[in-house]
């Protein structure tokens, strides 16, 4: 019997994308059906109490939410049809989540799944059982088209699928967009490695290192769901605006449980006003600040000189000094956290007290143990020496006081340094103070120091090449206990402390174990535009290779001198004909270009978007400034004047290392515009 589109006439047997539209239809009217089962469930009576309802009603809530159909996204993008295993004759749907009919039966399985691996990994060479491997093509949401390839037939050759290729172009207006649908078995390898294992993945522009982070947290989640919900995930993000533009994917993909950060938001304990110069910001981030820190904490610590005396009732129970003293080492000699040996050092010393109430013949309890604890004596010899610290306070002292810092920085930090650290104007209190975010990553190693960091199941970061070793160990006691995924590309580290390599940057995040993975192929840049600046890579990142574009797309790269008083007017010109073509359009320039370029545009009529705020179809112009352009991604990108974005950094690695960000964040054509010269190191053989 041929099959029906739910509610639909009979579909023709010999109309092949007839036939998918209607399992795509049947497959949405499945999914509509699980979501009203979950709407339904009734859980009065299978609930002991009303913890258990509240937490079994937020369980059903977020079912509800991971079932919702996305009218506008696909679900599902491809099929695999089995040869000869167990799969034998058997058809699977691959989509973003799994669908079951009303008996159970699969009509469109997991990516996940390892049964959908073969949709990425299969190839002629390696069919790995698959006959054929179909790709659908949408337009709005609809099924329009198929493309099929025999991976059995040796007499199809390989061949670029063009729906992938179609897919991979697609014009990009709103958030990032996931990439399930076209993820490369290089990327895959990545995305399925293993939770116990921790990955760092070099990745230039375009390699879709960013996407397989993401995908990773969901394979992951999939993988090992019950272990990660009560770990926890993060994804930590270089600022709002990229976390913003992110956002969106794992839900996509039917994950909503993961929590998304800057490395700024994990060490919010105190207000961050204030700014360091870049010197000073080296020496803060870097790693031997933590040895620095280590020994102004334990400073605290003295070494007692006087016996203890315990009162109780009629009885007084001595501690000589000698004895306080060894309980002291001990605590030292382990090494433990602070604050946990605060509060075990009362009751090793109440352990010694009952040692002497059972040598007099009383037999003490652990309530007892309790009591003498508590005793003032006690307590008074604990404050004496072991005292509280307060992280933030003691911060504040090595900033503040020359001699404090010289005594913990002797041997660590050359004199100079140590001028750098302290303030001109030291402030009175935590409150008061303007903190920088050097500093709160410093307060944040001394809360270590002093009560162990929360470690979570596992932590994706992104853009890792410009965190500071500080900021790396930081995030790493957010994983000490679990695993990370770390993307990056040396070559767009635009920080002063950015990393020299990935092994020193997994060393200072507690994972040195980790493989290092490379992506070279890259889906997004065209390959003129990114072999125009991969010309900056032997000046500022030697050694690093390029990426090598699998797009053509003649005609993508124009760069345009013009004159300096005609600049502004041309580069509104540019955004106008980029306007011309389908997608999103980024107007990226040095920082200081930012405001004279927005009254241009608004002079000009043009309302722009700021980074982070969400393209439409009725606004698609972005004004980005070239710090924050990082992670972002434009189907048309205008570039003003290079030389200025490498003017308005500190040095001149720092500078073209921002201008190859600049560069690469086209998927489809980049129009430069220069008055002044082009920096000679892309001047080159110039276009």
């Amino acid at each position: 019997m041929p099959p029906r589109v739910s509610g639909g006439p009979t579909v023709s047997p010999s109309d092949p994308l007839a036939r998918e539209r209607a399992h795509l239809a049947d497959s949405r009217a499945a999914l509509r059906a699980m979501r009203e089962d979950a709407e339904a469930l009734d859980i009065k009576d299978v609930t002991a109490n009303w913890v258990n309802a509240v937490v079994l009603q937020a369980q059903i809530e977020e079912r509800i939410k991971a079932l919702a159909d996305l009218s506008h996204t696909p679900l599902f993008f491809g099929r695999l049809d089995y040869l000869h295993t167990t799969q034998e004759g058997q058809r699977f749907y691959i989509g973003r989540r799994h669908v079951h009919d009303a008996q159970g039966d699969p009509m469109v399985i997991d990516w996940r799944a390892p049964v959908s691996q073969p949709f990425y990994r299969a190839s002629k060479k390696d069919p790995q059982d698959v006959g054929l491997r179909r790709r659908f093509g949408y337009t709005g949401g609809e099924l329009t088209a198929y493309e099929d390839e025999h991976l059995s037939d040796p007499e199809e050759l390989e061949r670029t699928s063009k729906l992938l290729q179609a897919e991979i172009e697609r014009p990009r207006v709103g958030p990032m967009r996931d990439i399930v649908a076209t993820i490369q078995p290089e990327q895959d390898e990545i995305v399925r490695s293993g939770l116990s294992g921790t990955v760092c993945v070099q990745g230039g522009p375009g390699t879709g290192k960013t996407a397989v982070g993401l995908h990773r947290v969901a394979y992951l989640l999939y993988a090992h769901r019950e272990r990660l919900a009560r770990t926890g995930t993060l994804v930590i993000g270089p600022n709002r605006s990229f976390l913003h533009y992110i956002e969106q994917v794992l839900p996509a993909l039917g994950e909503l449980e993961v929590r998304q950060a800057t490395v700024d938001d994990l060490v919010a304990h105190v207000e961050v006003r204030g700014t360091d110069e870049a010197a000073t910001a080296v020496v803060k981030g870097d790693a031997r600040m933590a040895e620095v820190l280590r020994r102004a904490v334990r400073s605290h610590v003295t070494l007692p000189t006087e016996p203890l005396m315990v009162v109780r009732g009629s009885r007084r129970w001595r501690v000589p000094a000698y004895e306080l003293e060894e309980i002291v080492r001990e605590l030292l000699d382990r090494d433990i956290r602070y604050g946990a040996a605060h509060d075990a050092l009362p009751q090793r010393i109440a352990h010694a007290v009952l040692v002497r109430m059972e040598q007099a013949g009383e037999a003490p309890d652990d309530r007892v143990q309790d009591a003498v604890a508590r005793n003032a004596a006690v307590k008074a010899v604990v404050k004496a020496v072991w005292p509280a610290v307060d992280p933030a306070k003691l911060v504040l002292r090595l900033l503040s006081d020359a001699e404090f810092l010289a005594e913990h920085a002797a041997d660590v930090l050359t004199e100079d340094e140590q001028k750098l650290l302290l303030w001109a104007k030291p402030a009175r209190s935590v409150k008061s103070a303007k903190w920088s975010a050097a500093d709160a990553v410093l307060i944040d190693e001394a809360k270590d120091l002093v009560e162990r960091t929360h470690s979570l199941g596992h932590v994706v970061l992104d853009e890792a090449q410009d965190l500071s070793p500080m900021q790396y160990r930081a995030v790493g006691r957010r994983c000490t206990t679990g695993s990370a995924t770390i993307l990056g590309d040396l070559a767009q580290g635009t920080t002063p402390w950015a990393t020299e390599s990935w092994a020193q940057a997994l060393g200072h995040l507690g994972k040195p174990e980790a493989v290092v993975e490379e992506l070279t192929a890259g889906f997004r840049v065209p390959r003129e535009v990114i072999a125009y600046a991969s010309r900056l890579l032997p000046h500022m990142s030697p050694g690093l290779a390029a990426v090598e574009s699998v797009r053509e797309n003649p005609g993508s790269l124009t760069v345009r001198p013009t004159e300096a008083a005609e600049l502004d007017a041309a580069v509104v010109a540019a955004c106008l004909e980029s306007l011309e073509h389908e997608g999103s359009i980024g107007l990226i320039a040095a920082d200081a270009r930012i405001a004279p370029l927005a009254e241009a545009l608004t002079a000009a009529g043009l309302s722009y978007l700021s980074p982070g705020e969400e393209t439409t179809a009725e606004s698609r112009l972005t004004l980005v400034p070239a710090s924050l352009a990082k992670g972002l991604e434009y189907d048309y990108v205008v570039l003003d004047d290079p030389a200025a974005v490498v003017d308005g950094e500190p040095d001149e690695r720092t500078g073209l290392r921002r201008l190859y960000v600049a560069l690469t964040r086209a998927v489809s054509g980049l129009t430069v515009l220069h008055s002044s010269a082009l920096p000679p190191q892309l001047a080159q053989d110039r276009l």
